[in-house]
């Protein structure tokens, strides 16, 4: 599993890139792109001096849900291992890539995003991080499973690294006692983390090959996609945290709190990290889980690779007791990963999953008064839901 030390002994730096932003139009519900302002997202040098970083990466969670990092210890070759097997296994023919699917979640999938209707332009292989699985899985992917599941588990091991990391510094940066109550959800045999690749083959609007964000719909909550460009629909992620990175094709854009959509340069080289639902909960809505899409691209095939960090499905997700104040009472029933899941698969892409676990609080204030102090396993029965 990587290290991270202080290479440098320097203070830490936060940069900035500047982006164009998307700003919706006030006189219709399109949206346009124009710059409105210098916009950055937060890129973190996670070699710098510590205290500061744990502050740096809790203001990145609490201003966007999303952030760029660099200087990771990441080896490049276990990067470029997996993007060699992802590409080699979609330059496969259709029928080749239907033996690995249909993925029911696992396996090989095209188009369909979930199992309510939403679409996109995509095939993707989604695959569970338990080292047994992955090998399974690897059977029907692979014209050479230990190779493909070689340099699979060697990614998930340096992702699921840099993301106990990241957590290990939200701990520190929000004063939570032990500084390990966040990554040893992730570092449980049982965790329910999974890998997920992701193919967007160059699309081009009709009659436009530079795939105008113009021609987007704003109220795009029902996640129709019946846009020519859509890669994947606005969402949020369920899990904890999402560790991302792509090839050097764009496409990428996220919402900010207000609902302006910023475009992401890519970086083939570095991470990006994006606050999950979960973690919106922990924190107790501190930090929100950032809503995000992709669009294709006109010319070039987009490759994307994340990692999903979440706990064992029988484990219990409740507001750390440092994010609990009477100023700051629980704004969440207690719920158990399992029951997220089944919440998620349940609804559309676009939708506003933690709405139905919001506390309503003249209804439901006893309800937070019986949560759990802290994250607790409960009966076994819950841990075979998906």
């Amino acid at each position: 599993m990587p290290t991270f030390c202080n290479q440098n002994n320097t203070q830490t730096h936060i940069y900035f890139f500047d982006i164009p932003m998307v700003a919706p139009s006030p006189t219709s519900m399109m949206v346009r792109t124009k710059k409105t302002k210098a916009v950055g997202v937060p890129t973190i040098d996670l070699s710098l001096e510590r205290s500061k970083l744990s502050e740096t990466v809790v203001k990145a969670c609490e201003e966007y849900g999303f952030f760029k990092v660099v200087n990771h210890s990441v080896a490049k070759e276990v990067i470029s291992r997996l993007e060699e097997e992802g590409t080699a296994f979609f330059s496969k023919t259709s029928s080749e890539k239907r033996q690995a699917g249909p993925a029911t979640p696992f396996g090989y999938g095209c188009r369909n995003i979930g199992p309510n209707g939403d679409m996109g332009h995509l095939e993707y292989l989604l695959l569970h991080t338990n080292p047994l699985s992955v090998s399974e899985r690897s059977q029907t992917i692979a014209t050479d499973p230990t190779k493909f599941s070689c340099a699979v588990n060697d990614y998930i091991e340096a992702a699921k690294g840099l993301t106990c990391e990241i957590l290990d510094l939200v701990a520190e940066g929000l004063w939570v006692q032990d500084h390990f109550s966040l990554s040893n959800l992730i570092k449980d045999v049982h965790s329910d983390s999974l890998l997920r690749i992701n193919q967007y083959p160059p699309v081009s609007l009709k009659g436009n090959n530079n795939s105008d964000t113009s021609k987007l719909d704003q109220n795009n909550n029902n996640n129709n996609n019946n846009n020519n460009n859509i890669g994947f629909g606005e969402h949020s992620d369920p899990q904890i945290l999402t560790i991302m990175r792509s090839n050097n094709v764009d496409g990428l854009q996220i919402s900010t709190h207000d609902g302006l959509w910023i475009p992401v340069p890519p970086d083939p080289n570095q991470f990006f990290v994006m606050v999950g639902d979960a973690l919106q909960v922990l924190t107790n809505g501190r930090f929100r889980s950032v809503r995000h899409r992709v669009l294709t691209n006109a010319t070039k095939a987009r490759m994307s690779i994340m990692y999903f960090a979440a706990p064992p499905l029988n484990w219990w997700i409740t507001p750390l007791p440092k994010m609990v104040t009477p100023l700051s009472p629980t704004l969440y029933k207690p719920f158990t990963w399992a029951q997220y899941k089944q919440a998620a698969y349940s609804l559309r892409l676009g939708d506003t999953r933690l709405d139905l676990f919001k506390i309503q609080r003249q209804q439901d204030t006893h309800l937070a008064s019986a949560s759990p102090s802290h994250l607790h396993r409960i009966p076994s029965a819950y841990s075979s839901t998906t």
